[in-house]
């Protein structure tokens, strides 16, 4: 005799939410800067840094988005705003690179007129200098809602909660969301010398294999867009 189970629209709605949190995790921007900070000295100190800077704007402007006008019209403005088809060609344009990029012969330390270039972004040169104050203020200033955190958005305030139960269950989602700089502070937590030893590793796999690195980084990160594009476009 089979039973079936059906999921109440609440339930449905909860198990939405939380896959866009998961899509959410995977932002590009976290990725890199998650990556770098893992290669610096200090990671853990930066990583906290950034993580409480990042939830810090993330959750402010999530509350903020939600509460600002009647009815959730604000996060329909600012979901239609950041278009999901944006995400799906930004994630097709990371792929084109790194298929690109694969193709590309890699270059030779041979010559010695290197051309002029921009130097690194400013919040890479932050991060370098290995101050979690800095870290704050690039997590802070970084953190910006994309299309996944939108779109939650959209689902804790089509469920009609208490104003107690919107702010935890936004807190939650940006739990999920930045989930990857979580583990690995947790890691440091529990088994700081286990982690230490995996970081220490991934540092010297990124010097001798960078340009693999970089180009598997970008077909994840290609790969990533183009589902929370998908994702977007079928719950909005």
């Amino acid at each position: 005799m089979r039973l079936r189970r059906r999921l109440t629209p609440e339930t449905a709605r909860v198990g939405r939410t939380f896959v866009l949190s998961l899509f959410a995790a995977f932002n590009p921007t976290l990725l890199a800067v998650t990556t770098l900070m893992l290669v610096l000295a200090n990671p853990a100190r930066l990583m906290l840094g950034y993580l409480l800077g990042a939830a810090m704007t993330s959750i402010t402007l999530g509350l903020v988005i939600i509460f600002s006008l009647e009815g959730g019209s604000a996060v329909s403005t600012t979901q239609r705003t950041l278009s999901p088809g944006a995400d799906i060609v930004l994630g097709l344009l990371a792929l084109v690179a790194a298929q690109v990029f694969a193709g590309a012969p890699a270059r030779r330390a041979a010559h010695p007129k290197p051309a002029k270039s921009k130097g690194p972004p400013r919040w890479q040169t932050y991060l370098s200098h290995g101050s979690p104050r800095g870290a704050f203020l690039v997590g802070a200033l970084l953190t910006l809602p994309g299309a996944s955190y939108l779109a939650g958005l959209v689902q804790i305030d089509r469920g009609g909660y208490s104003t107690a139960i919107t702010v935890i269950a936004v807190i939650g989602f940006n739990v999920v969301m930045l989930s990857l700089l979580e583990l690995p502070l947790l890691g440091f937590l529990v088994a700081p010398e286990w982690t230490q030893g995996r970081v220490t590793a991934a540092r010297a796999l990124v010097s001798r294999r960078g340009r693999q690195i970089a180009i598997v980084g970008l077909r994840v990160v290609g790969v990533a867009l183009v589902l929370k594009g998908i994702v977007g476009l079928i719950t909005g």
